[in-house]
């Protein structure tokens, strides 16, 4: 059975345009890709979840940042690995900077017997929609099309 994923999309007008919210991964897999690899704040849904606290957990868990208000469904994408990823959105601007993320480890490098720690999240960026399809993962793109939809 795939797996299945939660997370929300934040997104915020600044200037008149609409902006959302992206992740680049944490570690040396993710380490050197830029274009194509920011993703929205997600997170595998638990036993006993439902997607909604996935996302809030995730959201948490990721950015150190809690929701506040309630997410709405957005879309439910399949990613090239065949994982679904079950999104959310919600109009919330939080500051970048003050982002803090829940952390892994991983043998590293692989077949060296050494587990190190890596921030989960390494970078979250603000996107005007555009650039935001151009910088995410390709599977993730129609999550920014169900946006737009969304708000009209």
């Amino acid at each position: 059975m795939p797996k299945r994923s939660a997370g929300v999309l934040l997104y915020r007008r600044s200037g008149g345009t609409l902006e959302v919210l992206l992740v680049r991964p944490g570690g040396p897999l993710w380490e050197h890709r830029r274009t194509g690899a920011w993703q929205l704040p997600k997170g595998l849904i638990e036993p006993g979840e439902d997607g909604t606290q996935a996302a809030r957990r995730e959201t948490k868990e990721e950015l150190g940042v809690t929701l506040a208000g309630e997410p709405v469904p957005l879309a439910t994408i399949r990613q090239a690995g065949g994982k679904w990823v079950e999104a959310f959105a919600l109009e919330q601007s939080i500051d970048v900077a003050a982002v803090r993320s829940n952390s892994f480890e991983m043998e590293w490098p692989r077949g060296s017997g050494r587990r190190q720690s890596f921030p989960e999240v390494a970078e979250a960026r603000w996107f005007a929609c555009d650039a935001a399809r151009d910088a995410m993962l390709a599977s993730q793109r129609p999550l920014i099309d169900a946006l737009e939809m969304l708000l009209g």
